[in-house]
């Protein structure tokens, strides 16, 4: 347990303080339609579909790099796992989000990874991907849907979970590697989380 008070982060690591929100039951959404343009689709996605479309999505901005630390071959398992649905939103025949649903544990959802690029941000796709995201995972046999965000994530993602009907259950304070630092993102990435070198 922390104690009251501040505590030093090593050079070379993030810290950030996680939120982890749940439903536990359907709410009710409201319809909205696709902005004009825009279409929506399920991928049978492979490692390299999914890498370009998580940098472009999370990671330049909000360092997005859980996924980026796998190899191919670990990563394809994930995607070709029957239990994980991804789909995206297309602009001008470019994938310009990512909604991944994960159902490998029983009577669950984990929404693990859902956002847009700028190209979609404030148009109402967002909404819409919600409500396919909610809409799908209570199509099966679940009990519960969850999600988790963070500090140095998008600052609207929290409240836009909030608003979607997920409720806050627990925080955690979690510190990692600087991915910028282990070369897995461009030290250019996420310019509002500093980079602490020793």
């Amino acid at each position: 347990m922390l104690e009251n008070g501040l505590h030093d982060i090593p050079p070379g690591k993030i810290a950030m303080i996680v939120t982890y929100l749940e439903m536990i039951t359907k709410p009710v959404t409201k319809d909205v339609p696709l902005p004009q343009g825009v279409s929506f689709r399920r991928v049978q996605a492979d490692a390299a579909w999914y890498r370009d479309i998580f940098t472009r999505v999370g990671a330049l901005d909000w360092l997005w790099y859980g996924r980026l630390r796998l190899n191919d071959a670990a990563l394809q398992k994930i995607l070709g796992n029957s239990k994980v649905e991804i789909f995206t939103l297309s602009l001008d025949g470019q994938d310009e989000a990512l909604l991944e649903l994960d159902f490998r544990e029983d009577g669950s959802c984990e929404l693990a990874y859902f956002g847009l690029t700028s190209r979609l941000i404030r148009t109402g796709s967002g909404r819409y991907l919600m409500n396919q995201a909610i809409s799908r995972a209570w199509e099966k046999p679940i009990e519960r849907m969850h999600v988790h965000t963070c500090t140095i994530d998008s600052p609207q993602a929290l409240g836009f979970y909030r608003r979607s009907g997920f409720k806050p259950i627990r925080q955690a304070v979690e510190i990692d590697d600087d991915p910028r630092i282990l070369g897995l993102l461009p030290e250019s990435a996420a310019p509002n989380v500093p980079v602490l070198r020793s």
